[in-house]
């Protein structure tokens, strides 16, 4: 390996081990902060006295509040913290449950073939045709909104792509040899498909989820500020976005806030999708013949 190609590696593992440390940092934050703060950030006390307070300021009482007050006197460190566990929790789990269907879906049409096959990429092509966002707002408009049906929005629209990146992983290897001699030798169909080929497709639908929690994450925020999602008086970075933006001149930290916590996710996760899927692009490339044919062929010169 050249010195370029090191420096090239240390670099990625580098914006690995950044955008894990942010993502660790802001959910023990969700998971901590609140639970030690000393006042109750769904309480409203007295806004007088404690509304619109500037980042790094003190409250009458001597509370020291780092990202301010917002227009009921709430601490804004600890409300965005409270509903980043909501943000977070529907950006993962919506990422997760969309993983889990396109990877059972396209594992299913893959290695079934046929009919199931076409309907299942059917399917996929004709959800894909209609924007995401449209899908979401038409089946938030059908639906109470709630934490609940947020997720599973996310993940009824969201398992295309992994569905056709399993499907084309699975198609390949059904044909290859060592499955053949496997069901040769008496080997239950569903056990070479869960056991031997489907392994083969979990780093790329891995890959998928990572890049998939920015996505859900900043689908959840939108829905939110546009007040089809999470619900107040219950924070998420959403609708504590929307709360603020006609304070946008006088009072900016109130929006800024979480909308720099909804950035620093995004970023952080896609950042990490893109080192693993480099990381799994050049495991393959050192596991395929063709790259180690070059080494044979000047050993055999030699």
């Amino acid at each position: 390996m050249t010195a370029q190609a090191l420096r090239w590696a240390r670099a990625l593992r580098r914006d690995e081990l950044v955008a894990l440390c942010v993502l660790a940092t802001l959910t023990l934050g969700a998971l901590l902060v609140p639970a030690l703060a000393s006042s109750d950030p769904l309480a409203i006390g007295d806004a007088v006295d404690r509304r619109l307070l500037a980042p790094l300021s003190r409250d009458p009482d001597g509370g020291w509040h780092l990202l301010g007050t917002d227009r009921f006197g709430r601490d804004l460190f600890v409300r965005m913290m409270l509903a980043g566990r909501l943000s977070l929790l529907v950006g993962v789990a919506g990422a997760v449950l969309s993983t889990v269907l396109g990877t059972v879906l396209g594992a299913a049409a893959g290695w079934v073939g046929g009919l199931l096959d076409r309907m299942v990429m059917g399917l996929a092509d004709t959800v894909l045709a209609v924007p995401r966002l449209v899908l979401l707002l038409v089946c938030i408009a059908l639906w109470q909104p709630s934490t609940m049906t947020v997720i599973v929005i996310l993940a009824a629209t969201g398992w295309m792509g992994v569905a056709r990146m399993v499907r084309a992983e699975v198609a390949g290897a059904r044909v290859r040899p060592w499955v053949e001699s496997a069901e040769a030798l008496g080997a239950r169909p569903a056990r070479v498909l869960w056991g031997h080929v489907l392994p083969n497709a979990i780093g790329p639908a891995l890959v998928a989820a990572t890049l998939g929690v920015g996505s859900a994450v900043m689908l959840e925020s939108g829905l939110s500020f546009l007040g089809l999602g999470i619900q107040p008086p219950v924070p998420s970075w959403g609708n504590m976005i929307a709360g603020g933006r006609d304070l946008i001149v006088t009072a900016p930290w109130v929006s800024l806030a979480p909308g720099l916590a909804v950035v620093v996710t995004v970023v952080a996760a896609t950042v990490l999708g893109d080192a693993w899927r480099d990381r799994l692009a050049g495991s393959a490339a050192d596991r395929s013949p063709t790259s180690r044919r070059p080494a044979r062929l000047s050993s055999s010169s030699s």
